[in-house]
């Protein structure tokens, strides 16, 4: 029996899958891996129009839509936005997704953000992935656990910062610029998101925006000949698999680059 090939991509809100990670999980359901896409949070408040109610229907259809366009399997959010803390219920409703989809791969928020939506739901989900095989920690709701290896890979931080400003450099790229097209049509799928964005923080276009910051990854690498990247950091094998390997790098041959002195 051929070992199943599972990726799932891991966002704070609906749409930050998009932004940071779209091209790369495009690129591995082409390499044959079955692509999954998750948010921890259900966009709650990404508006300035709708109810609440309202406003966690339209963004699941969004999510929903988006995730289609690359035959992606889509996770509803497990709390409402600015409720994602590192607690134990939501620790739990993670580990539940983790143990459904056994991914071999996951794809997930920088430690370090702009904002602590963003970075809990990275803690999250490394605790989620660490605890999948633990027949005593009982998710919520319950699942079998898993015992596959599991490889986590951050991706960068919104505009390669965190919230001190600091510059975050990835040291694994991946040349995304052929699933541009494809990130877009993903992203146009999130249409609640064009007002909300213009009101909250200026932006005049989403979509020129995640143009921009793929072009500024892939300048900040300096890796030759890409125009457009997407970048991660590679977590600690350690509690998560018994070798060592890169296997994104592996899975996506020449479209992925380890960046010199990173």
């Amino acid at each position: 029996m051929a070992e199943r090939k599972t990726a799932l991509a891991v966002g704070a809100h609906p749409d930050d899958v998009e932004f940071m990670m779209a091209g790369t999980l495009s690129l591995l359901a082409k390499a044959g891996y079955e692509p999954h896409i998750l948010t921890v949070a259900n966009g709650s408040c990404g508006t300035a129009q709708y109810t609440e109610a309202e406003i966690i229907r339209i963004r699941r259809k969004e999510s929903e839509a988006a995730a289609r366009v690359i035959g992606a399997t889509y996770h509803k959010g497990l709390v409402n936005d600015l409720m994602v803390y590192y607690e134990d219920s939501l620790v739990r409703k993670a580990t539940a997704v983790i143990r459904e989809v056994a991914p071999t791969i996951v794809l997930l928020p920088s430690l370090a953000d702009y904002m602590e939506d963003h970075t809990i739901s990275a803690r999250v989900t490394v605790t989620a992935c660490f605890c999948r095989g633990m027949m005593n920690y009982f998710s919520i709701p319950r699942r079998k656990v898993t015992m596959q290896d599991v490889y986590l890979y951050h991706a960068q931080p919104y505009h390669n910062r965190d919230g001190m400003r600091n510059l975050y450099r990835p040291s694994i790229v991946v040349d995304v610029g052929g699933e541009l097209a494809t990130k877009e049509e993903m992203l146009r799928c999130h249409a609640s998101q064009k007002h909300w964005l213009d009101v909250s923080q200026g932006q005049d276009s989403y979509l020129a925006t995640m143009r921009s910051i793929c072009a500024d990854i892939a300048k900040l690498a300096g890796a030759r000949g890409v125009r457009h990247a997407e970048g991660f950091r590679q977590h600690s094998h350690v509690g998560f698999s018994a070798q060592d390997r890169d296997v994104l790098s592996e899975a996506l041959g020449s479209k992925a680059r380890r960046v010199k002195g990173a």
